[in-house]
């Protein structure tokens, strides 16, 4: 599901800002943008997401403000070893050629040789980042779960509405055999009436019914659907993340639902199973913003 939340920490004289952006995926993905100062911590703050996060994307950025900083400064040292190894490369790629120079910027701007001095220590960093990220989800979760109320309602209501089309298929399923064995009657009257001292033998009838009714029942697929829609809906109810669940459950309902067109040749019931699949299928759609 979607969300937004920001968290806080105060953080060497100033405060570190935190904000936490989901969006709707299959997996877990988790995307961390770090200021310079807090770079190396980019690994320990990837593994915290993923420690208290389940499904969907997520953007992490951080931000510093007010920070109490050091003089600005440069290492001399780091410097000239970077015009050192600059200087190696133009001579290797270019020779001697004077209209190539090594630019102070091009040095300055070497990670390592300009220096503010700021030196924050790793726990503390850690500490900030965690208290932050802490206050980020909690905010990001209230916005989700008012979300998901939402959603829980509409998924309810296309579950009830799937019941209600599983039910006309199975009002329908007993017709189909009476209908089958009235129009294989009137067939086989109408061939006879053609001429022929051919008798019309009930038996043979009823057994070509009779194996009509075997092969479009189906009593199994609706058990089945009817068992899938009881722990979709007890799984919306769970506090706890069911997204990949209801995921496994819509493919079986799917297959269900399939079975059932295959095994139905009348338009009416077609055209039920059809409704059916469409809304498992908007089913489908909305548990994607499901965790």
């Amino acid at each position: 599901m979607t969300g937004f939340g920001l968290g806080e920490a105060p953080l060497f004289g100033g405060r570190l800002l935190l904000e936490v952006r989901s969006l709707n995926h299959r997996f877990l993905e988790v995307r961390v943008r770090l200021p310079s100062e807090l770079a190396e911590q980019t690994f320990f703050l990837e593994q915290r997401c993923r420690q208290l996060l389940q499904r969907g994307r997520y953007d992490v950025a951080v931000r510093l403000e007010g920070l109490e900083t050091q003089p600005f400064g440069v290492d001399l040292q780091r410097a000239r070893k970077v015009y050192e190894d600059f200087e190696r490369l133009r001579q290797e790629v270019f020779g001697d050629a004077p209209e190539v120079a090594i630019s102070l910027s091009a040095v300055a701007s070497a990670p390592g040789v300009m220096q503010t001095g700021m030196s924050l220590n790793p726990d503390r960093a850690r500490d900030a980042l965690t208290g932050a990220l802490d206050a980020a989800l909690r905010d990001l979760h209230k916005m989700r779960q008012t979300e998901g109320e939402h959603l829980k309602r509409e998924l309810l209501a296309r579950v009830s509405s799937s019941r209600v089309l599983c039910a006309k298929v199975k009002e329908r399923s007993p017709q189909l055999v009476t209908d089958y064995r009235k129009r294989l009657s009137e067939r086989v009257s109408k061939l006879l009436a053609l001429g022929g001292t051919a008798q019309l033998d009930p038996a043979r009838l009823e057994l070509e019914v009779a194996l009509l009714a075997e092969k479009t029942d189906v009593t199994e697929e609706l058990a089945r659907l009817d068992c899938h829609f009881t722990q979709f809906a007890d799984l919306c109810a769970d506090p706890q993340p069911v997204g990949r669940r209801l995921d496994f459950l819509l493919q079986e309902l799917g297959r269900e639902a399939n079975t059932i067109g295959s095994k139905c040749p009348d338009a009416e019931t077609s055209y039920l199973v059809v409704e059916l699949k469409a809304e498992l299928e908007r089913l489908r759609e909305q548990v994607q913003n499901v965790e």
